[in-house]
């Protein structure tokens, strides 16, 4: 018996669209946390795939996030439909939500909890919180914003939090839940994990090695510079994922990209309570190599 799909929902998005999804040959599916590398597999994928570092599209319609309700779920299917070459679909689904196709291939990337988290916190001050709402249909937001905690602040309570995984996916429980389930399948042939921090100390070598999985031809020093954090920074008009206007600043969506700024915020006894808290939603094979 098929292991069943479970559906994730939030007010944004829906992994529903994912029911019935026609399936291509070689189709690649990017799954990963916010703010863990999304938009950077997104590039490397267009680069790979399509051999030019001038893409002939903006990345979000190359590419486009299947799950967001803000774009009916038909236009996506036939802008996927109409392109001739290999497709790289994004989406912020685990593994276990979404059908899992023998021809397709599937990667998800990772990043160290503390620095995903730092850098979700930065984000939440770039949204336009009532674009998005006028999008998504929600009720748009009155009155003056809280006062934000400073991020050495907020990260402690965002370790200590208690939440759902399953409905709140960008939590501590939530992230190790995802990266949990694609570690379980990282043997499967069609299934690769890749660590943020190697696409940082290496990123032609992880482009070779992925073009080498994909079947795909190896790239060369133009491909990989254009997937650099400095060129992407550069083009943020055309690859930051914000055609609807849902970011208040879209080179501020490239803030750092960096390693080590979630560790340096927290002191000492804030690091141990998050080492004891990982340790209670991942195993210690997947925790070693997430934090080496």
């Amino acid at each position: 018996m098929p292991t069943p799909i479970h559906r994730y929902r939030t007010d944004d998005e829906d992994s529903a669209r994912w029911s019935g999804f026609p399936f291509r040959d070689g189709d690649i599916v990017i799954s990963t946390r916010s703010k863990s590398g999304t938009t950077w597999m997104q590039m490397i994928c267009a680069l790979l795939v399509l051999r030019t570092p001038q893409l002939p599209q903006p990345l979000t319609v190359l590419s486009p996030w299947l799950d967001w309700l803000v774009e009916p779920q038909a236009t996506v299917y036939d802008r996927l439909a109409a392109q001739p070459h290999r497709r790289f679909i994004k989406t912020h689904t685990p593994l276990d939500g979404i059908p899992l196709d023998p021809r397709a291939h599937y990667v998800v990337v990772a990043r160290h909890p503390l620095d995903m988290a730092v850098s979700l916190y930065h984000q939440g001050a770039n949204l336009d919180r009532v674009r998005l709402a006028e999008l998504t249909g929600q009720p748009v937001p009155t009155g003056e914003s809280p006062q934000r905690p400073s991020a050495r602040e907020w990260l402690p309570s965002w370790v200590d939090r208690e939440a759902d995984p399953r409905a709140e996916l960008d939590s501590l429980p939530g992230v190790l839940m995802h990266l949990t389930d694609a570690w379980a399948r990282r043997h499967e042939p069609n299934v690769e994990l890749v660590h943020y921090d190697d696409l940082l100390a290496d990123l032609g070598g992880e482009m070779r090695r992925l073009a080498d999985r994909w079947k795909l031809p190896s790239p060369g020093p133009d491909l990989v510079e254009a997937a650099t954090f400095g060129r992407m920074r550069e083009q943020a008009d055309r690859l930051a994922p914000d055609t609807l206007g849902v970011l208040r600043d879209r080179q501020a969506f490239f803030r750092r990209g960096g390693s080590g700024q979630g560790r340096d915020l927290l002191n000492e006894a804030g690091l141990a309570r998050y080492q004891r808290r990982v340790a209670a939603f991942a195993p210690p094979d997947l925790l070693t190599w997430l934090h080496r």
